[in-house]
């Protein structure tokens, strides 16, 4: 039974990632996941096998609740246009499969940093102040799917809505920054429930996970999380509309910035400080306890290097 401090940050974190999800069309789910990481770590789970996979799961299931409830919100606010979003939908949901089924044979490492410099590049793009222009129109059909699948198969692979790759690519075919976020908040309502279903299916015959999963669907952390995401996601999209175009647009660009720093700092501290702790313990433990220092830090190298 969880304390009531880990509820309450549960939700203080649920509050932040809705209210993201709804200011900027994305799903949250960089917030959601390592908070699900943690709470698994409270439990002694860091170390199961499948931890990264229920974060990943139950962060499409929160998504699930805050992308819809971002989505209508913006529909209201009739910033959606849904025929870019039924044409872009059927690729978004084949990617979501399709990197659900191919993650075990993407490099993790290569795959992250190709993620943080295309996110460092896009954010710079966004930020450039230059007036509006429609740069391109969006592709025909045959590109626009291929471009969605791409984006699907990526969202399935770090386990985000979508948002992050969606609106930069509708502002560069000439979207408004409204529009642009609101369409991307109807693409990742689709994303967010094939990646539950699909993360779901993959782990209903895993044996050993924790109490309350459903497959890889971590449900006790899926029913905090999501109360406070679809309450704070209708706050995010009024914020949103009372915001300038450029204002949005260039905090959008902040925001992918802030994402591509805490992708790249989060690795390199994990990979990193046992391998302090094993040269700091040398001068001052025991040859015993720096021993054990230095196996941990090479069996945990291996394990990055072997993962998913």
């Amino acid at each position: 039974m969880w304390h009531w401090d880990i509820i309450l940050i549960l939700l203080a974190v649920g509050s932040a990632a809705g209210f993201i999800a709804g200011l900027f069309g994305v799903g949250g789910g960089t917030l959601i996941v390592p908070v699900v990481l943690w709470v698994l770590d409270l439990q002694g789970l860091a170390q199961h096998p499948y931890a990264q996979h229920l974060a990943v799961g139950t962060s499409f299931a929160v998504m699930v609740f805050t992308a819809f409830s971002s989505m209508l919100g913006q529909h209201k606010k009739q910033a959606v246009d849904w025929k870019t979003v039924f044409a872009m939908m059927p690729g978004m949901i084949f990617g979501v499969f399709a990197g659900a089924l191919s993650a075990k044979y993407i490099p993790a490492f290569g795959l992250q940093i190709f993620f943080i410099l295309f996110l460092t590049v896009v954010a710079f793009k966004t930020l450039h102040t230059g007036p509006q222009t429609a740069s391109r129109p969006l592709p025909k059909l045959p590109g626009l799917t291929a471009v969605s699948t791409l984006f699907g198969a990526m969202s399935s692979w770090v386990g985000i809505g979508g948002g992050s790759l969606s609106v930069p690519f509708l502002i560069h075919c000439g979207f408004p920054a409204h529009k642009a976020i609101g369409t991307s908040s109807g693409l990742a309502w689709p994303i967010a429930l094939s990646g539950a279903i699909s993360y779901l299916l993959n782990g209903l015959n895993i044996a050993g996970l924790p109490e309350g999963s459903l497959g890889f669907l971590y449900l006790p952390a899926v029913a905090v999380l999501s109360a406070a995401t679809i309450t704070f996601a209708p706050l995010g999209v009024k914020t949103a509309h009372k915001l300038s175009s450029a204002k949005l647009k260039k905090s959008f660009g902040i925001m992918l910035l802030l994402i591509a720093g805490k992708n790249a700092v989060q690795p390199a501290l994990k990979t990193f400080l046992p391998f302090a702790q094993a040269i700091s313990c040398s001068a001052f433990c025991s040859d015993k306890r720096t021993d054990n220092l230095t196996e941990t830090f090479a069996e945990y190298t291996e394990n990055k290097t072997n993962a998913v």
